[in-house]
């Protein structure tokens, strides 16, 4: 029997960049969208089929929201060490699967998982799709794909890169287009690169990067970056890779032919926002705190230029950090683009819907609503392009629709927080003589304070060596 959705007399706002269409209906066949507007009058329901009808009057209908940048299996880790180290491969899974359905309930309907422990997120992916778990739509990769000089090579050589990390280390191309070939057969649907840190270096050469897009296009699957500096967001472009991860610092050349080559930038400013303007409420060291803060104000005028370029921007919140909780503030991202790149609000849910369908695969019909397409919606009550926020109020997403169902929630269940087990320390700070006996000596350091000495002048060193990479190609 075919089930059918009308929902009537709401504010449209499709997700393709048009204006809202004010008391409009759209009409759900099972898992797709039907008809629009006055056409849904046209559609005749055959008898015997069961109808819901949904009476949106004063509320907001909309895509459902894509998250290009969600960890599933980072477990709002507080310490790298807790990422890497500790909790068992089959708890962080059951945690993930818990975690996904916070997600939803955020809004989000269809998520990409960049890279995360094992191949957690191929059976996060697999558990969505037959129904086992309550999730959004997911497309996932594998570890990222490090050098000893990228992201995912925390640790003293002495202790090498676990397989329990989030990272996988090939330092020549034999190894890198090796790991390409294992994770596609481990069914990822993408691969993640994991470049310098802070974009200060190049830890994989073009050449490199050029051979591990080639070995992830000739396998039918997409490729992306974590490039935070303009060297390498040059030799994401110059590989033809399918989207890229951050670009904080990049050269008006580099803007320009990040817009010429249609690839989409996906900034990810959330945990950056969130560590620099609410860190002062979980007690992260103002030093940490401030450098993020730096970070994101000189992405500021890199992503304004990028905004008036052209280069298509879309939504990643890197979720999965304890800064980033799952199911917390996917929508601020939206937010933050306004802020950052100078979107509007209608830019910012293009952005957020059919822009950032890119990562479900070009194949996928999400990320607007459209005849055909398929029926992911919510329903919201107030008008987030007037004001952005309502969509990270979760109890003004009053209807979340999933391929054409209602979900269902029980939100003080969901709140629950379900972290990785801490890191084993013994004390939080040193116990000295005159932190007992003389008041202190200043204010105690923090051993959860990520690198600290890079975090104090995070952004000033970036700009500084991005710029210097930028002038030198070499």
């Amino acid at each position: 029997m075919t089930s059918w959705i009308e929902i009537t007399g709401g504010r449209l706002v499709d997700g393709t960049g048009a204006p809202p269409a004010e008391s409009s209906a759209v009409l759900l066949k099972d898992d797709c969208i039907e008809a629009i507007g006055a056409a849904v009058a046209d559609v005749a329901i055959p008898r015997g089929d069961t109808v819901m009808r949904i009476d949106a009057t004063g509320k907001t209908v909309m895509p459902g929201l894509i998250d290009a940048h969600c960890h599933t299996s980072f477990g709002e880790a507080q310490m790298q060490e807790e990422q890497d180290l500790y909790t068992s491969h089959e708890l962080r899974t059951l945690r993930s699967a818990w975690n996904v359905t916070k997600v939803l309930r955020s809004g989000v309907t269809s998520i990409s998982d960049p890279g995360g422990s094992y191949f957690i997120g191929v059976g996060i992916r697999e558990g969505i799709s037959e129904g086992l778990i309550q999730g959004p739509r997911m497309t996932t990769a594998g570890r990222f794909i490090s050098t000893s000089n990228g992201i995912s090579d925390w640790y003293p050589s002495s202790v090498g890169v676990p397989d329990s990390s989030i990272g996988k280390v090939a330092n020549t191309v034999d190894e890198m287009v090796t790991e390409v070939r294992f994770q596609v057969k481990n069914g990822v649907d993408l691969i993640k690169i994991g470049d310098s840190p802070l974009g200060d270096v190049e830890a994989f050469s073009p050449d490199e990067i050029k051979t591990m897009s080639d070995a992830a296009h000739r396998l039918n699957k997409k490729i992306t970056m974590h490039a935070r500096g303009s060297n390498n967001v040059d030799s994401a472009i110059a590989a033809e890779l399918d989207w890229i991860m951050h670009g904080n610092v990049m050269t008006d050349d580099t803007i320009e032919r990040l817009a010429d080559s249609r690839i989409a930038l996906c900034p990810a400013l959330l945990l950056l926002g969130n560590l620099a303007e609410f860190g002062s409420f979980v007690g992260v060291p103002v030093g940490t705190r401030d450098g993020f803060g730096r970070l994101l104000d000189s992405s500021r005028e890199c992503l304004h230029n990028a905004h008036e370029a052209g280069v298509t921007m879309i939504t990643g919140t890197d979720t999965g950090f304890a800064a980033t909780p799952y199911g917390e503030w996917h929508a601020r991202e939206l937010e933050l683009l306004m802020q950052c790149a100078g979107m509007s609000a209608l830019e910012a849910i293009k952005a957020a819907t059919l822009d950032c369908a890119i990562v479900m695969g070009v194949e996928n019909d999400v990320g607007s609503i459209e005849v055909g397409k398929g029926a992911d919606l919510l329903i919201i009550d107030g008008d987030p392009l007037a004001d952005i926020r309502v969509l990270q109020d979760k109890r003004r997403i009053e209807t979340v629709i999933l391929r054409g169902s209602v979900q269902s929630f029980d939100d003080d269940v969901l709140a629950q927080r379900r972290p990785y087990d801490p890191a084993q320390y013994i004390c939080p700070a040193p116990i000295t003589y005159d932190v007992v006996y003389n008041g202190g000596g200043g204010e105690q350091s923090d051993v959860r304070d990520f690198d600290s000495s890079a975090a104090r002048e995070l952004a000033s060193e970036i700009n500084r060596r991005g710029r210097v990479a930028a002038q030198d190609p070499s």
